[in-house]
């Protein structure tokens, strides 16, 4: 199960990272899609695949926690989503690599600091994870219903092209602000729920 994992989030890392950017880079929901593949999609999968291996860097760092590591997811997103930073991304290549490397790095440490790190203090890390996955998805949510509500475009004007589909800058922010709404709401939600089930059916500590 773990090698099925951390195949198929590798294999959807390449998608995203090759095949989308094909599509035009100044739509802002080609973005999103982008970007929540990659924290939601592809971390999660490839942290499975990892959790509880010597390839699991978390092992020795005991200090990030869940709660830690959402915490960083936050300032990672929501720094990254500053119209002047999104206009850098969208013009020069090696800001656009840093950033989406940013967005890995933070959704591994999220997924790997509930799933994985140490083996001592692993049952307690779920009942953490729990909170730190569903803290993200409400700042997941938040972030994505300001941007969707917004009475106007932060990232541009005129009309883009997404997907083949031509749109005007508002609605292309609004449907990539509907993207991160349902994804990052349902994604992490779920996780939550499932530590937290997961948490509630261990069996008891002999005594």
């Amino acid at each position: 199960m773990r090698r099925t994992a951390l195949i198929t989030g590798l294999g959807l890392l390449f998608v995203l990272w090759t095949v989308l950017p094909l599509a035009d880079r100044a739509s802002f929901t080609v973005h999103m899609i982008a970007h929540m593949g990659v924290v939601a999609g592809a971390a999660p999968l490839i942290a499975i695949g990892l959790s509880g291996t010597r390839f699991d860097f978390l092992s020795n760092l005991p200090w990030l926690t869940p709660l830690t590591a959402s915490l960083i997811e936050l300032f990672a997103v929501w720094i990254w989503h500053i119209p002047v930073l999104r206009a850098l991304s969208e013009t020069w290549s090696l800001i656009a690599v840093l950033e989406q490397l940013i967005f890995l790095g933070a959704g591994l440490a999220l997924w790997l600091s509930c799933l994985g790190g140490a083996a001592t203090g692993r049952e307690e890390r779920r009942l953490t994870g729990t909170f730190g996955l569903l803290f993200t998805s409400m700042h997941m949510t938040l972030l994505g219903a300001l941007l969707a509500l917004s009475p106007r475009s932060l990232y541009g004007d005129g009309e883009v092209s997404c997907l083949g589909v031509t749109l005007s800058a508002a609605v292309d922010q609004q449907a990539g602000g509907v993207v991160m709404l349902l994804v990052g709401a349902a994604v992490y939600l779920a996780g939550g729920v499932a530590l937290l089930a997961r948490t509630l059916n261990a069996p008891l500590p002999d005594r």
